[in-house]
Formats: structure tokens, sequence, C-alpha cells
């Protein structure tokens, strides 16, 4: 019972200080303290450090040049204010690998855990760090330039960020594993071999993420500027729909992607077990 309640406590000032922030919206906060409470009490530091790293990391980004990315925003489903949707879409196969944790413990439930989170991580970090760009992105497609915000266009330092947040997810695992006195599980994956892990399956799973992007997932043109977005409202109107599948949202996409990167990282780690 303390764990449930040192869980719910420390979430509760985390989710606190991201909704006072305006990291978080209001239903954003509350998906938070509930996630971040189970990853506590059924988990352990490994699984709530890790959710912390990619959680802290992330708002902080987000208000980087927040000018330069305000109009970018504006045609993203997600923006710097994440919503439950949001929260449940980036964390909650980690969440479920937890809880399966918790109930049938395996190693390979850590694993697609980190390849999970490091795979919304490098995303993340991709579309925060790739809109401060001075370089037009390119399309994940065909290499042609695209504008900026289009879904599915990467560029050379998103990209960069993407594997370096992805490779830290990897570090961390290791280093809070040792903390937590459950490296014996996990003997022979080193530091580098945990880095490893993060950075490939984390960049696939972002790579995934652009591809569906810029194929199925469901898209809508602005009747007032052209610009095809995320959203269903732009310049103040309605938009149209454009391409892709109905049910293909932004937090599908999140969703499918992140669990390639679960089953990749799984796949790594035994390899290199």
């Amino acid at each position: 019972m303390i764990d449930w309640i040192i869980g719910a406590l420390c979430a509760l000032f985390i989710a606190g200080a991201a909704y006072w922030k305006r990291s978080l919206s209001l239903s954003g906060a509350v998906a938070a303290v509930i996630m971040g409470t189970v990853y506590y009490a059924a988990g352990n530091l490994f699984w709530f450090g890790i959710l912390i790293l990619f959680f802290v990391t992330s708002s902080i980004f987000s208000k980087l040049r927040g000018d330069r990315k305000a109009e970018l925003e504006r045609s993203y489903a997600k923006s710097g204010r994440r919503d439950a949707g949001q929260v449940f879409a980036n964390g909650g196969l980690g969440m479920v690998a937890c809880i399966l944790n918790a109930l049938w413990p395996n190693p390979a439930w850590a694993f697609f855990f980190i390849g999970s989170m490091a795979a919304v991580t490098a995303d993340t970090w991709a579309t925060e760090w790739g809109g401060l760009s001075k370089r037009p992105p390119r399309s994940v497609l065909n290499w042609r330039v695209v504008p900026p915000g289009t879904s599915g266009g990467i560029s050379s330092l998103g990209s960069m960020a993407a594997l370096i947040g992805a490779g830290i997810i990897g570090g961390a695992a290791w280093l809070l594993l040792g903390w937590t006195n459950a490296a014996q599980d996990f003997i022979s994956i080193t530091l580098w071999k945990w880095i490893i892990i993060g950075a490939v399956s984390g960049f696939a799973g972002a790579m995934a993420d652009s591809l569906l992007g810029a194929t199925v997932q469901k898209m809508y043109r602005c009747k007032q500027c052209g610009k095809v977005v995320e959203v269903g409202e732009h310049c103040g109107q309605a938009t149209l729909p454009e391409r892709g599948w109905s049910w293909m949202s932004n937090d599908a996409v999140n969703i499918i992607s992140s669990a390639a990167a679960g089953f990749i990282a799984w796949g790594l780690g035994v390899i290199l077990a």
C-alpha cells in the first residue's frame, strides 16, 4: 500500500508542476497521475524513472524557442500542452508492460518497455528539435523538400535528436536497473548494449511514425491557407479530409510505432543477451 501512496504523491507533484507550466492540460494531468502511480506501485524506480526522463526532457524541449514553433504547432494534432489521449498514447504501452511484468515477471517486458519509451522519446525529440532546423524537412518517402510541419517530413537535426534521445533512454535503463538491484536479470547486457537497444529500436520507431504519417495517417486540408494539417480546425475554420484512414489518428500512429519499437528492442535484447 505504501508504494501506491508514494507513487501517487510523486506523480501528483510532477503532474501538478507540468499543469502549472502548461505542459499538460487538466485531462493530461489526471492521466499522468494515474500512469505515474501505476508505474511506481506496480513497477519500481526503473519503470518510473524512465517515464519521468521522457516526460521531463520532452516538456523542457517543447518550450525551446516556442515562438518559432508556435505556427508549426497549429498544424500538429499534438502540441506542447498534452491531453489525456496523448499521455496514454506515449506511455500507455509501457504501463501495460509494467503491469504484465508485475503479474508474470520476465525480462522481456523490460526490453519491450525500453523500446516503446525510446520510440516516443525519439519521436518527440525529433519533432521539437526538428522544428528549430534552419533547413526545410524532406519527405521520408521520396526525399523531396516539404513545408515545415508536414507529417512524414524529417530533418537532419530532428533525426540526430531522435537517435540521441533513444540512446539516452537505453543508457538510463542500464543505470536504473543497477539502482533497483535488478541488474542480475540482465547481467550480460552492458551499458553500450543497452544504448544500442534503445537507439536502434527508438530510431526505428520514430522512422515508422514518420512513414505512417506520410502514408495512412488521417490528414486534413485547410480551406483558408491550403496547408495539409493533422487537425480538424485551422485558420479558425473546419478543415476538409485530405487523405489517410479515418481511424489512423496521431495517437494511433504513436501507439503502433512504439509497439513496433518495443518488439524490436525485445528481439535485440534476446540477441545481445
